[in-house]
């Protein structure tokens, strides 16, 4: 991995990290619907340049149904979950939750489409899912105060991505990532913008919290994804995948910075745990632990 290739995942992960202190921030002001109506359009915005390739606008036309389908179960649905859950949970625990997303992958992948588990994945899956018991451990009331919905929320969110990546795998195996992106973003903001308009909030929302808003939209949505894609074009997908052991720690960072969030032993034991399940599962502990072949 090269320096420059270290910076630009460095620098993807701290933008991702941000995403959940945005959220936490303008998501009570505007609501979860309104705030991710606000954050899908405004990156499809961003993407509008690119619609004038010939091969995009083809390309959403042939694959229109299946981005669609990609659009809602990647964009408008795990979006507003995880907006939910910040209405109640600090930003470092929510990105924590959202941090098991490749066990879901893997287990997505496994019951769906018969995608054959080796056996340190499966070991990798019960470290995960061990983690993510000490994580909500006190927390999973469904009563008033609790934040059981919230957490329940999360994990669907991560749920619905883990689908997506195999239905994106499925039906789009073949289609630029430019076209996937662009029509993720169109497919989520044409679910997203009737219910977004209807519940939008009747007293204005501040300057930072559009701020936020936007920030999420251009930053940590649009700017994100190409430099995700990038960052996958230079490195393979397994390398690009260790974003998901750096986007906590920036948001758990930026928490503590901006909100005042407290880092507890208990949050401390359940990250480690947590993403340890996450590196046997997505086969990065065997790939850095295998012995070089003789030459």
């Amino acid at each position: 991995m090269q320096p420059a290739d270290l910076l630009r995942l460095f620098g993807l992960s701290a933008v991702w990290g941000a995403s959940f202190l945005f959220i936490r921030i303008a998501a009570p002001a505007f609501g979860p619907i309104p705030l991710m109506t606000i954050r899908v359009v405004t990156a499809l915005l961003c993407f509008l340049p690119f619609f004038m390739r010939p091969q995009l606008r083809t390309g959403l036309r042939k694959h229109g149904r299946h981005l669609g389908v990609v659009g809602l179960l990647s964009t408008a649905i795990p979006f507003t979950l995880i907006a939910f859950a910040a209405l109640s949970l600090e930003a470092g625990f929510t990105s924590l939750i959202n941090a098991t997303t490749p066990l879901f992958a893997a287990l997505v992948g496994a019951v769906w489409l018969g995608i054959p588990l080796k056996r340190i994945q499966i070991l990798g899956l019960f470290i995960g899912v061990l983690g993510v018991l000490i994580l909500v451990w006190g927390k999973l009331s469904f009563g008033e105060g609790g934040a059981g919905w919230a957490i329940a929320a999360g994990l669907l969110a991560t749920f619905s991505y883990g689908i997506s990546v195999h239905y994106a795998r499925r039906y789009l195996t073949d289609v630029p990532a430019l076209v996937t992106s662009a029509g993720s973003m169109v497919g989520g903001s044409l679910a997203l913008l009737p219910l977004g308009i209807w519940l939008w909030p009747e007293v204005n929302p501040s300057l930072l919290e559009w701020a936020c808003g936007l920030a999420l939209g251009i930053f940590c949505t649009a700017l994100a994804y190409a430099i995700f894609f990038d960052v996958i074009g230079r490195m393979g997908a397994t390398n690009a995948s260790t974003v998901t052991f750096m986007v906590p720690g920036f948001a758990i960072l930026w928490g503590a910075l901006f909100l005042g969030e407290t880092l507890t032993p208990r949050i401390v034991a359940g990250m480690l745990v947590t993403l340890a399940g996450t590196a046997f599962t997505v086969g990065l502990v065997p790939r850095f632990g295998r012995r070089p072949k003789p030459a």
